[in-house]
């Protein structure tokens, strides 16, 4: 069963190489950097009247600590400095917000298309669906901060009442950034899981879409955690670029963060290929793994 497991995860290999998987994930990651600070701004523009912004600011920042391994801080700069400029932003540039901020969803459904396309499929998807579909995204990422947040704000509300009329903290008071940082990996999970059931043209099982969801926020948080260190202790991309290094460290993490998202759809899409023939994938490995020992022979 090893054998036929590594002849299967050999095969989305080669198709994800053959899609140009690594190129798809650097063009990928690029939108992501440049949709994040107009998409955050937009965010935090439209529910500072809603949310306390100090919250919100703290959900935001656990929520990049786990999209980024590194300098997250650096883009919440960059959102605090357009935030404070709001005035300058006025009613016609929250459209510009909002193009730019569908810029990476956008990016990211084609390379979708690209990856199933691959796996033998060619099916379409109407223009307006895809239009609306980054902002559809945005949305649910807007409303999700919110919830994220008004519970964060209820809950300081709670302890800050216990604490007057107990003198002091509540029980589970301590474990507030561990909850807050298990959150943010759930919504990591969900926003993948998201992406590999809607985006895709295929139909995409919802079982299937909620594993590879869950198998690829699991393995970007082992990958993010490694980077964090190497970063920290063991890489001369300071020495090496200087002044630059910030924006290396950002570009470089959010590739190898799509490259493990697009991966995972490739291992979907080839579980789904085999579906529609109605071959199970370790029977499908095996006759590869057949044909590939004939061929040598």
């Amino acid at each position: 069963m090893a054998s036929l497991t590594l002849h299967f995860m050999w095969r989305v290999i080669v198709a994800f190489m053959n899609s140009q998987g690594i190129l798809l994930a650097g063009g990928v990651g690029y939108n992501i950097l440049l949709s994040t600070i107009p998409l955050l701004a937009l965010l935090m523009v439209v529910l500072a009247g809603i949310v306390d912004e100090r919250q919100l600011f703290t959900v935001i920042s656990t929520q990049l600590n786990h999209l980024t391994s590194a300098h997250a801080e650096v883009v919440l700069q960059a959102v605090h400095s357009l935030i404070d400029s709001r005035h300058a932003i006025g009613t016609l540039g929250i459209p510009v917000l909002l193009v730019f901020s569908s810029l990476a969803f956008r990016n990211l459904e084609g390379a979708l298309v690209i990856i199933f396309r691959s796996s033998g499929t060619e099916l379409k998807r109407s223009a307006w669906k895809s239009a609306l579909m980054p902002y559809a995204f945005i949305a649910v990422l807007g409303i999700s901060l919110m919830a994220l947040a008004l519970t964060v704000s209820l809950l300081s509300h709670i302890n800050m009442l216990w604490v007057l009329i107990h003198g002091h903290e509540l029980p589970l008071a301590s474990l507030s950034g561990a909850m807050l940082n298990l959150a943010s990996f759930v919504g990591v999970f969900l926003l993948f899981s998201a992406i590999y059931k809607i985006m895709p043209v295929e139909k995409v099982a919802l079982r299937r879409a909620l594993i590879g969801g869950f198998m690829a926020a699991l393995l970007w948080e082992g990958v993010r955690l490694l980077l964090v260190f190497y970063f920290a202790h063991l890489s001369y991309v300071n020495t090496l670029y200087s002044s630059l290094a910030t924006i290396i460290v950002l570009l470089f993490s959010l590739k190898v963060g799509t490259a493990i998202l697009l991966l995972g759809a490739q291992v979907i899409a080839e579980l789904e290929r085999n579906v529609k023939l109605g071959i199970p994938w370790h029977q499908n490995a095996h006759k590869m793994a057949t044909k590939t020992t004939t061929s040598s022979s």
